[in-house]
């Protein structure tokens, strides 16, 4: 099983105080300590595992620039086979479609069964894996938090939808899956794991590499482009509603009937 796994390095939350830039569209990012994307490292764990059951190779891949290497490296510790950094000066600035288009390019160079995204990252709009199947034209699932994975051609998925319930399907390989947080434990990556990769060679590829136009990613082909960024304003809090059950039914009909809901 030849899996391909899309990582990126975001923004620790838990040790970084967060302000705006003076531009107002984006978060200062001189100074923040950073880290792997939650979700992509359980998309990592869940990779090993597979492989660890059925045989094959977990490739990690990430869009970024020279420090991303960082990110592939910790997940090589983990239990990754290998690492691929596409890294050009004409890919900054990429939106979402753009950064899929770059990862298409490196999943079309091999040959793999499974590709793996994060649900989400940190920008939270969960929506490169969609995309990233939809441009190879292969099938897709997303908030998935359970496989079973064998040796054959499908694979079968668990994901969340709705009220709580758990959805079954079975889908035909290769495929494109986005992994939920709590499918598993990722295991503790230790000093001796993070040396054993130090030296390890991770090959850049560029626009030129990947047959990409560069001037159709980056900020020369961005569709999309953040204008804002701001920490909404806080509004009225929640009104408790005391009484019986009954009581309480009748007070929120009529606030309803008073707001035009009913």
């Amino acid at each position: 099983m030849e899996i391909l796994v899309c990582v990126k390095r975001v923004p620790d939350t838990a040790e970084n105080e967060f302000e705006l830039n003076s531009a107002g569209n984006d978060l200062d990012r001189d100074d923040l300590v950073y880290s792997v994307n939650e979700w992509d490292n359980y998309a990592v764990e869940e990779a090993i595992q597979i492989v660890d059951k059925v045989g094959g190779n977990v490739t990690v891949v990430t869009v970024g620039d020279d420090e991303s290497e960082e990110v592939l490296r910790r997940e090589m510790a983990m239990g990754a086979n290998d690492g691929v950094l596409l890294c050009d000066d004409a890919f900054e600035g990429s939106d979402g479609k753009g950064i899929a288009a770059l990862l298409k390019a490196e999943v079309e160079k091999g040959n793999y069964d499974l590709i793996f995204t994060g649900a989400q990252a940190d920008e939270g709009a969960g929506q490169v894996g969609g995309m990233l199947a939809a441009m190879l034209d292969l099938p897709y699932a997303s908030l998935v938090n359970k496989i079973d994975a064998s040796d054959g051609g499908t694979i079968t998925v668990g994901r969340e939808i709705e009220g709580g319930n758990q959805e079954m399907n079975e889908i035909e390989l290769p495929c494109v899956i986005s992994i939920q947080t709590g499918i598993n434990e990722p295991r503790y990556v230790g000093i001796r794991g993070i040396r054993k990769v130090a030296k390890v060679e991770i090959p850049v590829k560029g626009a030129s590499d990947l047959g990409i136009d560069g001037g159709s990613v980056g900020d020369a082909g961005a569709k999309t482009k953040r204008v804002d960024y701001f920490v909404p304003d806080l509004g009225d809090g929640a009104e408790m509603l005391e009484g019986s059950t009954e009581e309480i039914i009748e007070q929120l009909i009529e606030k309803l009937k008073a707001k035009g809901g009913l």
